[in-house]
């Protein structure tokens, strides 16, 4: 396993991984960036060769073509996955975007300065103003402002010239699963008691999917639980450089301690990264580095914990052509990638299938719309057109933001290929064999009064 990517790595970590890159270009090919512009400073042996000049001195942190790379890339690791030296680029990475903003208080352009100081510490640290952010955008949406905004150029100057809010918008859920303290029991004998992390954009994006993971992990035989002391998980303020990273860390580890539960489980990779990290994260702070040991220790994806556990028969026949999608953080950092092939290869009519470059990055990574719309557009639409090549009906991913920027390219593109998380797929061949048993309709099976009772409609 190649050493987690963390904010706070130490400076000899820089000196060994620099030394570590042989220069064999191995890494070229699974770097979204350089396969759009084969640009040799828009890849990750370019970037080493900039990140180590400025560690060494010999160039300056306010250069421009270093703060534009550290800004363009990804940060989604496939090279690490590529790269036969074991290269700690995600560290490095880190590290030399730490040095930029010691220099200059940013990297890249004032979206990203804002992104940092305001967006994620005032909206995803506080879930009630990110929800009430979502209303009102619903709202805009619904009288139109939203589309005469966009028209108008001010999202444009905000940095969202390329990016289709208004499709965006539309995935805005009516209600959200709000993070309380609540307990729901298994279904059957209990095997585990499972701590659910509600993450940020999924509770109020994909207010479905919170449901359908829920439902699946009871299925399995787990208590699940919630609580009102959860917070982001923290993956963004790491990567914009927001020091609230240090304390979303603390507040999660201190809310699993007092559930009683034996596993943290996520539904989004991007979440799993980072809430896998808190014990590299926090390995300087004595009075917290063993606990945060502790809990990365026993974080799981949603896809690993139920491919380790086993899924239970009764699932219904889903006629669908499906194509698996790798979200970066899952299939690169965290080394995932067969659990989620495993459990759609075990759903009942489904035909699986691989799709060109799955594991390059579709663009959707943290902010990245935000902070670099032209570019993540470039690889949304590269993402479409390969994932349209294999035929499917459905494409297949672990990431609510995969799923939310392959819905908008999908739609702008015409193409009636849905987009679904592997757990909502499960989750609707158990309920679809459920409603014909019981003659119930499908939606009166998805109908959980102890789940609805933690909707914040």
């Amino acid at each position: 396993m190649l050493p987690a990517s963390s904010p706070f790595n130490t400076e000899t970590l820089e000196g060994d991984g620099y030394e570590s890159c042989v220069r064999c270009g191995l890494c070229l090919p699974s770097c979204p960036t350089y396969l759009e512009t084969l640009v040799e400073t828009s890849g990750p042996r370019g970037r080493l060769a900039l990140m180590r000049s400025a560690m060494e001195g010999r160039l300056d942190t306010n250069d421009a073509v270093l703060g534009h790379q550290l800004s363009e890339c990804l940060g989604c690791r496939a090279c690490e996955t590529a790269c036969p030296s074991g290269v700690p680029y995600g560290a490095l990475l880190e590290a030399s975007r730490r040095r930029v903003r010691s220099g200059k208080g940013r990297v890249g352009d004032w979206r990203a300065w804002l992104a940092q100081r305001i967006l994620v510490p005032q909206l995803l640290g506080h879930y009630r103003h990110l929800r009430l952010a979502a209303r009102s955008i619903v709202v805009l949406r619904r009288i139109g402002l939203l589309a005469v905004l966009q028209r108008s150029g001010i999202l444009g100057w905000l940095g969202l010239g390329d990016v289709s809010v208004t499709e965006y918008s539309q995935h805005i859920a009516p209600r959200f699963l709000a993070p309380q303290n609540q307990r729901w029991g298994p279904q059957g004998d209990q095997r585990a008691t499972v701590f659910f992390h509600i993450g940020c954009l999924t509770h109020v994006a994909f207010a479905d999917l919170e449901q359908a993971t829920i439902r699946l992990l009871r299925r399995v035989g787990c208590e699940v639980v919630t609580s009102g002391a959860q917070t982001c998980c923290g993956a963004l303020a790491t990567q914009v450089g927001a020091t609230t990273a240090l304390d979303f860390a603390k507040r999660n580890i201190a809310a699993f301690e007092l559930s009683g539960a034996s596993f943290y489980v996520t539904n989004a990779g991007s979440c799993g990264t980072s809430l896998k990290q808190y014990g590299t994260l926090l390995a300087a702070d004595p009075a917290w580095a063993e606990r945060a040991q502790r809990f990365s220790a026993v974080v799981q994806d949603v896809t690993e914990f139920l491919d380790t556990v086993g899924l239970p028969p009764g699932m219904a026949a889903l006629d669908e052509v499906v194509v698996y999608q790798d979200a970066c953080q899952l299939a690169h950092a965290q080394r995932i990638a067969t659990a989620p092939r495993r459990l759609l290869a075990q759903i009942p009519g489904i035909e699986l299938r691989e799709m060109p470059e799955s594991g390059v990055c579709c663009g959707a990574q943290g902010l990245y719309p935000l902070t670099q719309p032209e570019m993540a557009m470039q690889l949304q639409r590269r993402k479409i057109m390969n994932a349209l090549r294999a035929g499917p009906t459905v494409i297949a991913t672990a990431s609510p933001s995969c799923t939310l920027h392959l819905f908008t390219g999908l739609r702008q593109a015409g193409s009636p290929v849905r987009v679904r998380h592997v757990v909502e797929l499960l989750d609707e061949a158990y309920v679809r064999a459920e409603s014909v048993s019981s003659g119930s309709s499908v939606s009166e099976m998805r109908s959980d009064p102890a789940i609805a009772a933690s909707i914040d409609g």
